[in-house]
């Protein structure tokens, strides 16, 4: 990993070592996988535009959220079945996060369970994805552990009523190896993505045990029975921006969950700016889905979003040295952000604004 300098580097490695039906997984997009590409693109056509003479000797990029300081403005974002990239899987990922001083998002379907990831990084900060689940005893029992466990959030899921089609699981019939299980459960709920019967393991469990009933009503019920802050993550348009302030959830998230649902939806840095510009500050709006960068992180920050995550990178971290390689990412992106942002001018975060910015159809006006 010494002369790895990128993101990339990390990725074109770790798609060489990983077996086809994993790497697949966890590289692929719904459909023909144009959100994919757009998620990375779209970054490029945004111009930063830098201001000069600041003094950036110091340069903070601490951010503060829900109460915690974070040491940048870059978390973890949820990764399903992280044992398929190293057998420390998840508690290598919550341990990078709690060395680095992150925020590290646990998904519903992780190899390693809630009490597990909470025993290995006893002080990272957590929050916990949720999947609803047609029997919301098995969503109350999971929220039950995450409070015992110290978790700070919950992060709704709310654009997966069951999971789009990715074509490459669907020819591969993705199944989580044998050896490896759903280990926030037990029984069927545990081991029934281990194989495929029709096409994606993954896909038929979704289908089988997420409650496509889920409506706004239902984050009403949901904050009656816990009392930590809830993020709603999947978020893309306005009018649902706007709906969640009317909830008082603490935060969203937009996303297009990597490109992993619906084809040819806008790549989350596109929807960011009519969202911002519709809550304002009513509500803490953060950002995933194509983050490879630093300049990436200044982009979306300057666009109005308070703090980003992502994913994709941190499996590719994980497949080469478990908890060393998560951190050399981290480590990777950290340097990259606090330069991004001393070269444009800014001694902090909060000195990143609007106008460093601008869309390159700027440029064809003038």
């Amino acid at each position: 990993m010494d002369n790895f300098v990128s993101v990339d580097d990390f990725e074109k490695s770790a798609l060489q070592i990983l077996p086809k039906a994993i790497k697949d997984y966890y590289a692929s997009g719904a459909g023909k996988e144009f959100t994919l590409e757009w998620n990375k693109d779209a970054f490029k056509k945004y111009k930063i535009r830098p201001k000069v003479l600041t003094n950036v000797l110091k340069c903070k990029i601490s951010v503060g959220i829900l109460g915690e300081e974070i040491s940048m403005p870059l978390g973890i974002a949820p990764t399903a079945m992280q044992g398929m990239a190293h057998p420390d899987g998840e508690c290598a990922t919550a341990k990078a996060a709690e060395h680095m001083k992150t925020i590290y998002i646990q998904s519903t379907i992780s190899t390693n369970s809630i009490e597990e990831i909470s025993k290995a990084a006893p002080n990272a900060i957590k929050w916990f994805q949720l999947y609803v689940f047609s029997n919301r005893q098995v969503t109350i029992n999971l929220i039950r552990r995450v409070e015992r466990a110290g978790y700070k959030a919950i992060v709704l899921t709310v654009d997966t009523p069951f999971f789009g089609v990715r074509r490459r699981d669907v020819k591969n019939r993705f199944a989580l190896p044998r050896h490896l299980k759903l280990a926030n459960f037990d029984g069927h709920l545990s081991s029934k993505i281990n194989s495929a019967d029709s096409g994606s393991g993954l896909n038929e469990y979704a289908v089988d045990q997420f409650d496509r009933s889920l409506s706004w009503d239902d984050i009403d019920w949901l904050q009656s029975i816990t009392n930590l802050p809830i993020i709603l993550k999947g978020i893309l348009r306005a009018d649902d921006a706007l709906a969640a302030v009317k909830k008082r959830v603490q935060g969203i998230i937009v996303s297009n969950h990597g490109a992993r649902q619906l084809d040819t939806v806008p790549a989350s840095i596109e929807a960011l700016p009519e969202i911002v510009k519709a809550v304002g500050d009513k509500i803490d709006v953060y950002l995933d889905s194509g983050i490879r960068q630093g300049t990436d992180v200044f982009k979306a920050l300057a666009l109005g979003a308070k703090m980003v995550f992502f994913g994709r990178p941190i499996l590719w971290g994980l497949t080469h040295g478990g908890e060393e390689g998560a951190i050399a990412i981290l480590k990777l992106m950290k340097q990259e952000i606090k330069q991004t942002l001393a070269l444009a001018g800014c001694r902090s975060v909060d000195e990143v604004t609007a106008d460093m910015i601008v869309h390159e159809s700027h440029y064809s006006r003038l």
